[in-house]
């Protein structure tokens, strides 16, 4: 069994934190999202090697992470894209990896920017069991918050119906980025592709399919987490941490009050100052200031601000008096 890590977005909505850093990157507690990934697929000996697909801008970054870490199975397979603008969307993408890698094994593709409660061996138990092009799907709970998501209607744990962002949702059961493809309907990929279909959202290609034979929906409780705004990451990070605080042992907090959910990495210093629900990044400086529901990047300096809903860009310097 092969794996692909989805690691090829650019995360706009999360600029500037993410204009030069893979958003599969950002810390959630002690850990990153790709990193709880790559542990469960290395313990699971069905999966042999694990794609890394990701763009030409980040590629790199990428090469070195894999270098330096303990990891075994992951290895880069880079798409030719350097702008949102260029992407070929997940389908096209995963189609061209399939192709570039000669993937001929039953495979399983999971979004590097999902954080999900389960194990992906749990996942990967109902596949096998199931023998069909499999999907995870979680209830939302929310038929509003379900519009921006595929959905799924089931019988049992198979799936017999989709809709795709409907405007008027007919379930919340909601289909996340966690698929899983027998060997033998790899090769549907290009076939769905060539025909003019969607290039982009997965949940098309399963519909598609369903529509030629069995497809099954692996449901789950507990957490799941689509990191693509300052929002959803803020929840994650409330999630990791148990709406908690962590404090690095070389940070330094003096005179300050640290609410719920706040995070201060590795050589950041925050005086005099009071935090609610933030992730301060390594060798950040805060004095004499409010922040609530912001991310501060790396190296930033802010003095005798109030901030809300602020994502702040490495190496920036805001204090009292200056015009943003």
């Amino acid at each position: 069994m092969k794996a692909v890590v989805l690691a090829g977005g650019y995360a706009t909505r999360l600029w500037p934190i993410t204009e030069t850093r893979p958003k599969m990157f950002l810390p959630v507690g002690e850990n990153t999202v790709i990193d709880e990934i790559f542990e469960d697929f290395e313990a699971d000996d069905r999966v042999d090697e694990v794609f890394v697909s990701t763009n030409e801008r980040f590629a790199e970054t990428f090469a070195d992470y894999l270098a330096e870490s303990e990891f075994e199975k992951p290895t880069l397979s880079v798409e030719e894209t350097v702008e949102e603008d260029e992407k070929f969307g997940v389908v096209g993408a995963l189609a061209q990896l399939v192709e570039r890698e000669g993937v001929d094994d039953d495979l399983i593709v999971v979004a590097g920017d999902n954080l999900i409660s389960f194990d992906l061996s749990e996942f990967a138990d109902f596949f096998e069991a199931k023998g069909t092009p499999t999907l995870a799907a979680y209830d939302v709970g929310d038929r509003e918050r379900a519009k921006s998501y595929g959905l799924v209607d089931l019988d049992g744990d198979e799936v017999i119906d989709f809709q795709e962002k409907p405007d008027d949702p007919k379930t919340t059961l909601v289909s996340i980025a966690c698929y899983a493809f027998p060997a033998e309907t790899l090769p549907d990929l290009e076939t769905y592709l060539s025909d003019g279909n969607n290039p982009d959202e997965p949940g098309w290609f399963l519909q598609w399919l369903q529509q030629r034979g069995a497809v099954h929906a692996f449901t789950f409780d507990g957490a799941w987490f689509d990191i693509g705004t300052a929002e959803s990451y803020l929840d994650a990070v409330e999630y990791a941490l148990d709406g908690g605080t962590l404090v690095a042992d070389d940070a330094t907090v003096e005179n300050s009050k640290l609410g719920d959910v706040v995070h201060v990495m590795s050589g950041a210093t925050v005086t005099d100052s009071t935090l609610e629900r933030t992730v301060v990044f390594p060798n950040a400086t805060i004095s004499d200031s409010e922040i609530r529901n912001s991310v501060i990047d790396e190296g930033v300096t802010l003095g005798g601000v109030d901030l809300s809903g602020a994502l702040i860009g490495s190496y920036t310097s805001i204090t009292e008096g200056d015009e943003f």
